[in-house]
């Protein structure tokens, strides 16, 4: 099966950005990340909701 997009429907919450992806089980998958510089959190959730409430919640604190 071709890739021809790796994400789609990105949005952004603050510095954290949402993407949906097909995981490497076929599986429509949610990944999150910080953007900030020297955050390095990011995290897939199968659930667009959960995605939502990380990417709300996180508070990142780059050393």
């Amino acid at each position: 099966m071709p890739r021809n997009k790796r994400f789609w429907n990105r949005d952004r919450i603050g510095k954290v950005e949402i993407a949906t992806h097909t995981d490497r089980l076929g599986r429509t998958a949610h990944a999150v990340a910080c953007t900030s510089p020297g955050c390095n959190w990011s995290a897939d959730y199968l659930n667009p909701a959960a995605a939502e409430l990380a990417a709300q919640t996180h508070r990142c604190d780059p050393r």
